[in-house]
């Protein structure tokens, strides 16, 4: 028997493909499914179950192209409704992958058809696929579900505590828990970086899963403090319910190269978001003017749900020379399919094409000191709340990037303001966002609070 964590960091999500005798299973796949068939074909396995904990919402989940592919059967737990077929299997029901059992333990709370998977060797338990019911350091958060199931974040919270209670503490300490997300995902508050442990360390570390809490302790904890979720959740969530189209037809239509005149006339036609995934140095030195910066060398794919919103929205690319097919691949693995195509030669083209060119200022930190020393200047923190309350240049003023959309009123194109965040890839998203919205009077700290911090300008904590 094997199994084996594929992890994926933009996304702080973990997929299992799981092996035994010959059968394989796949709980909660990327959507790009041909690592899934290579892995089984190299060992002569063939892929019996795809299994999912619930329907996903911070990312568009494999299953209905690897079924196709592979004729593997997609199970889901009670409660769950697809516009295709699949398993809807009962709470306890078991499934034979070789000479391993999985078990369905219906655990609702993160969603209604929530489920975690025991996996069973030799009638030993030995680990929990636990989805977003349970993380390590934390639990799934229960307000994703409740406008499509009528339940309050509170009612799902009070079924989580039960589901958590009866179906997963009563489970032996040594069992492994393998859960769906890690730390970055906004599935969940105080999720830990590590993406194993175990059962005990969990009851031991938890604060979820104190054996003292009350039911009403629980609910107040889990729904404190919850950010409403970024807008393209439902919308992959309605995807994973039914359907979409397969990966490659989106590769194919996103990586169409495109010159500078192809280019322009499509963006016109379509009012296509011109999307530029390069270094942020390089976007600052030189892009085409309102278009949107979101590096793929940081938490893209989530930036883009959380910024762009719209799964439908029309999108065209300027990338680094050969990663177009990794940039579409990304975008669709949060549901953005609307790829028309790249610059084919990207800024230097364009440049050449006698196009015209924006930039954005910056000074280091250093000059940043110098400047803020002579008089006193607006400033804009585009870290998160969390981030800011923990330190922050004095005066400063906290207009986090998840939101800055609703702060928009709060950016004057009058004078001159500075914008920074942790260490630069934020704050020139912000900028870009400024600047298509027509807001050019500032400038960017390079380096961001990181920098910041190495000199003597004032810093104070708000905790």
């Amino acid at each position: 028997m094997t199994i084996e964590q594929i992890y994926t960091g933009c996304l702080s999500q973990g997929s299992y493909y799981i092996e035994s005798n010959g059968e394989a299973a796949v709980i909660d796949p990327l959507r790009e499914f041909k690592p899934y068939i290579k892995k089984a074909t190299k060992n002569n396995s063939v892929i019996k179950y795809i299994f999912e904990t619930h329907f996903h919402a911070d990312f568009v989940s494999g299953h209905i192209t690897l079924s196709k592919k592979t004729n593997a059967q997609i199970v889901f737990g009670p409660k769950a409704k697809t516009k295709f077929k699949s398993i809807i299997a009962e709470d306890q029901q078991e499934f034979k992958v070789g000479d391993i059992i999985i078990k369905v333990l219906h655990t609702p709370g993160h969603t209604i058809e929530s489920t975690t998977y025991l996996l069973r060797h030799k009638n030993k338990d030995i680990a929990i696929f636990s989805g977003d019911t349970l993380f390590l350091g934390d639990v799934g958060r229960p307000d994703l579900a409740q406008k499509t199931e009528n339940f309050t974040k509170e009612d799902l919270a009070g079924l989580l505590y039960e589901s958590l209670r009866k179906k997963i503490m009563p489970l032996s300490n040594d069992i492994i828990v393998y859960p769906a997300h890690g730390s970055g995902s906004a599935c969940g508050k105080n999720l830990s970086k590590e993406t194993v442990g175990t059962l005990g360390e969990q009851k031991r570390t938890n604060y979820a899963l104190r054996s003292d809490m009350t039911k009403e302790e629980f609910i107040k904890e889990v729904t404190d403090g919850l950010l409403p979720p970024p807008k393209y959740f439902p919308l992959n969530v309605k995807m994973n319910k039914e359907g979409y189209d397969d990966i490659d037809k989106i590769i194919n239509k996103g990586t169409k190269p495109l010159n500078t005149k192809e280019f322009e006339r499509i963006a016109n036609q379509t009012n296509a978001v011109v999307l530029d995934v390069r270094n942020q140095n390089d976007f600052a030195k030189a892009h085409i003017p309102q278009s949107i910066f979101i590096g793929i060398d940081g938490n893209f794919a989530p930036w883009v749900g959380a910024l762009i919103g719209d799964v439908s929205q029309p999108i065209l690319l300027i990338t680094p020379e050969g990663r177009e097919e990794e940039t579409v691949t990304r975008l669709s693995r949060v549901g953005f399919d609307n790829t028309l195509g790249y610059l084919k030669g990207g800024i230097n083209v364009w440049r050449k094409d006698g196009k015209s060119i924006d930039s954005v200022e910056e000074v280091d930190a250093n000059e940043f000191e110098k400047l803020i020393k002579e008089k006193k200047q607006l400033i804009f923190d585009v870290r998160k709340n969390s981030e800011y309350n923990s330190e922050h240049v004095v005066n400063a003023k906290n207009t986090p990037l998840d939101f800055i959309n609703i702060h928009m009123n709060k950016f004057s194109n009058k004078n001159t303001f500075y914008l920074h965040c942790a260490g630069g890839y934020r704050s020139m998203i912000a900028a870009s966002i400024l600047k298509s919205r027509g807001i050019h009077n500032f400038v960017d700290v390079s380096g961001g609070f990181n920098q910041i911090k190495k000199t003597k300008i004032n810093i104070i904590s708000e905790d």
